[in-house]
């Protein structure tokens, strides 16, 4: 595994933004922090960005440079020791790539995610056999071991919902009803993962709502698959893990976080939630399509 996915993802990214906050509060430029380390620019820069895991004496010598109190100090060491913490999905190895390393640390400090799925149940709420059938449909020439792997890291996510400690996060999820209706060559399983859908709604932390043809175009329609993560406050100075909207693509991943972007995926997702059946309508709605199936 590379730097970029040996670490805890949020505490290294809470920790970059306060590393820069304090150095900005110091009057000091990267150029300084960087001679002040006898380090190259770049390693300071990928510090900030949360990219990579930190040594403790690194950030200790970092909080001396910038002439930062003792307390505040503390949370600047505790925050490093966390960078350097190895998440579950790391003893996957490389089935799981980089940029969606990313997104399941994200996922698994989230407090609340908010979830649009426009062509294929989510991760989090799939059957093995669902997930099964679509890695062999992605993966045709990966071998069954790795395929298998990717199945356990997606059944794996899936404990998530469910944790007691830390509490388990809120899911809002709206589907497109083209994903209820969208068939896979194993129909039992098809019908499997509908009321694998229906019975995860007894889940007090899931709430989940179908968009109907009948709603027409959604401003969705422009963004496709998209998830909005919250997460819980930091402790001292550390601001809070700002809201990211998480795209996937074919190749990789966007990250946003910028307020203007996320304010426009709020949008879309209130528009959403105002074309969206309600939950009792949406779980009436995938009854009937398994009815219809049967």
């Amino acid at each position: 595994m590379t730097d970029e996915t040996s670490g805890s993802t949020v505490p290294r990214r809470q920790l970059g933004r306060l590393l820069t906050q304090l150095r900005e509060d110091a009057s000091v430029s990267l150029d300084s922090a960087a001679d002040g380390l006898d380090c190259s620019r770049q390693k300071v820069w990928r510090i900030e960005k949360g990219l990579v895991p930190v040594r403790v004496v690194d950030a200790r010598a970092m909080c001396a440079m910038y002439r930062v109190p003792d307390e505040m100090t503390s949370i600047v060491a505790g925050l490093a020791k966390e960078t350097r913490a190895r998440g579950w999905w790391h003893s996957y190895g490389e089935v799981v790539p980089s940029w969606f390393s990313l997104y399941v640390g994200l996922e698994s400090s989230a407090v609340l995610m908010r979830r649009y799925d426009s062509e294929l149940i989510p991760g989090l709420l799939q059957t093995r056999e669902y997930a099964a059938e679509l890695f062999r449909r992605k993966n045709p020439t990966m071998s069954a071991e790795e395929r298998e792997k990717l199945v356990e890291v997606r059944m794996q996510r899936q404990h998530v919902l469910v944790r007691r400690l830390p509490s388990a996060p809120t899911l809002k999820v709206v589907l497109s009803e083209a994903v209820l209706r969208r068939t896979i060559p194993d129909h039992q399983a098809r019908a499997g993962q509908l009321r694998h859908l229906l019975d995860m709604t007894a889940l007090p932390n899931l709430s989940l709502r179908v968009l109907p043809f009948t709603a027409g175009p959604p401003l969705a329609s422009e963004t496709g698959t998209f998830v909005l993560l919250d997460f819980p406050q930091a402790f001292g100075r550390a601001s809070t893990e700002p809201t990211t909207v998480y795209l996937e693509n074919i190749t990789g991943a966007l990250y946003l976080d910028k307020p203007a972007e996320v304010a426009a995926y709020d949008r879309v997702w209130a528009d959403l939630e105002t074309l969206a059946a309600d939950e009792a309508a949406s779980e009436k709605m995938i009854r009937a399509i398994i009815e219809e199936r049967a």
